[in-house]
């Protein structure tokens, strides 16, 4: 069954050798129902979203319709899952409908739905997703974009009147991902691993044309290519952790080359600042705690580096000592990165040393006290300028313990010596530093009421608050307020 085009493709991966993925159709679904469109989103892709929102473009969201010129596949790659190598995984559960280039930036992007039914990289899996992890990917994926932080996003949510089996018996759903492509470290290794060098470059020579067309004019464009990934990363997970956001399973078929987060499962902000935090229920020995993201994210990096040596120099040596120079730049992009990042939400140059020590005396002190990551910041942005009257913020209901009175008097001189307007100051600060973030028990407050009671207000509510979450509404303080005792989540899951 086709649907009337509604979705501008205009298709590249899967005109690559067949090698690289197996053509797929969505398995249908008995009764889906929609659930959420994302308008902007549609509209940036040139997208009809009232098409999506018809009964035809909900079949084509819930797989039991294609879309003309639609070339659904499943890709294959491999890699290491919590430091154990896989030598196959592919989209287990995951089928790309397609590529779209967006008439506002010219960026290509890829179409994709989750949860759309079997395929050959199922590995004994139904394909199908719980409507859980759906909702909460939505809802974490369009709040990091909002925060500023490169990401994966949700074009729609839906429901399929099917159940999947679990642990016990859960509502389906289906999200369709958009994404600057899928690609990811697993996708080179996976090639990699059967010595297939053809392979490995026919797939570095479509990134570079995709992602990072500078390089074609390099010297050396496959070192310029992994120079460009690596420096992508170290961004990335330095604004993750400015945001105290914990991946929870940095896999490296988990990591894309273009530098945005992908696989929002088993993820979770903190809300006590611990270093140490780890969410995952899987991740039982630490591995992807919140202060070894960078680490880990040098460790997969070292895995596409491996993968990439047969095109890095003529000869091995030369070519490990190519990669082995790039993957040494990784620490320095991204503690510089790191630094930058935590150093503007304080309203000072990461370039004084005194500034970068001020920043982790901070950090020491929000450990010590146990303090609220994200309230911390926000409460430092409102309170910059003591005795300047401004609209109702969290001070309602947060306040800093004593012990950062001396810390806070230190601040605001710095802060002074940099800058003469304070107030300016504090307006940026305001801009950057989230009142709201999808918090732990608000997600699964949502997941719960539309599981259990099929109440979406929740959902829409939330979705609707963190499109704007440095916007303050006093109103709205519910959602900026750390969990009670017995809110607090502990654990979180893959969304398998």
């Amino acid at each position: 069954m086709n649907a009337k085009s509604a979705l501008p493709f205009n298709n590249s991966f899967s005109q690559l050798p067949e090698q690289f993925f197996s053509h797929q159709r969505p398995s249908p679904v008995s009764s889906p129902g929609l659930i959420r469109i994302n308008t902007a989103l549609a509209q940036q892709l040139g997208i009809d979203a009232e098409w999506l929102a018809s009964e035809e473009g909900i079949d084509m969201l819930a797989g039991n319709a294609l879309p003309e010129h639609a070339s659904p596949i499943a890709t294959v790659y491999a890699g290491h899952q919590f430091g154990n190598w896989n030598p196959q995984l592919g989209d287990g559960r995951a089928i790309l409908l397609g590529e779209v280039c967006s008439p506002v930036n010219g960026l290509r992007y890829d179409i994709q739905l989750k949860g759309a039914g079997e395929t050959p990289y199922s590995r004994m899996g139904d394909g199908r997703s719980p409507l859980g992890p759906v909702l909460r990917e939505y809802i974490v994926s369009e709040a990091m974009t909002s925060l500023g932080i490169p990401s994966t996003r949700s074009l729609a949510a839906v429901t399929t009147g099917d159940n999947v089996v679990r642990d016990r018996l859960l509502p389906g759903g289906i999200l369709t991902r958009v994404a600057q492509s899928h690609i990811r470290i697993g996708s080179f290794q996976y090639f990699a691993a059967r010595q297939d060098t053809a392979s490995v470059q026919t797939l570095a020579d479509y990134v570079i044309n995709r992602h990072f067309p500078d390089a074609l004019h390099a010297d050396n464009s496959y070192q310029t290519l992994l120079e460009n990934v690596i420096s992508r990363q170290a961004q990335l997970i330095a604004l993750w952790q400015s945001v105290g956001f914990i991946h929870g399973v940095m896999n490296t078929d988990n990591m894309l080359l273009c530098g945005e987060t992908v696989d929002y499962g088993p993820c979770a902000f903190m809300d006590t600042f611990n270093p140490e935090t780890v969410f995952s229920s899987i991740d039982r020995g630490g591995r992807y705690a919140y202060a070894n993201q960078a680490a880990m994210a040098q460790w997969n990096l070292s895995w596409l580096a491996q993968s990439l040596l047969p095109l890095l120099a003529e000869n091995e040596k030369q070519a490990v000592e190519v990669a082995q120079n790039a993957l040494d730049g990784f620490a320095e992009l991204y503690q510089q990165a790191y630094e930058t990042a935590m150093c503007k939400k304080l309203g000072m140059s990461a370039e004084a040393p005194v500034n970068r020590m001020l920043k982790q005396n901070l950090l020491d002190l929000m450990s010590k006290e146990q303090c609220d990551f994200t309230l911390c910041f926000r409460f430092l942005a409102e309170n910059l300028v003591p005795d300047e009257t401004h609209s109702p913020g969290i001070s309602e209901f947060f306040q800093l313990p004593s012990a950062f009175n001396p810390w806070m008097e230190q601040w605001r001189r710095q802060v002074s010596k940099e800058s003469a307007n304070l107030s300016a100051v504090q307006a940026d600060l305001l801009a950057i530093n989230p009142a709201f973030i999808p918090r732990n028990h608000l997600v699964e407050e949502v997941i719960e009421s539309a599981t259990t009671h099929n109440d979406f207000s929740l959902f829409h509510a939330l979705v609707d608050l963190l499109e704007k979450p440095f916007d303050y509404h006093p109103e709205r303080r519910s959602y900026a307020q750390p969990p009670r005792p017995e809110q607090v989540v502990e654990n979180t899951f893959c969304g398998t």
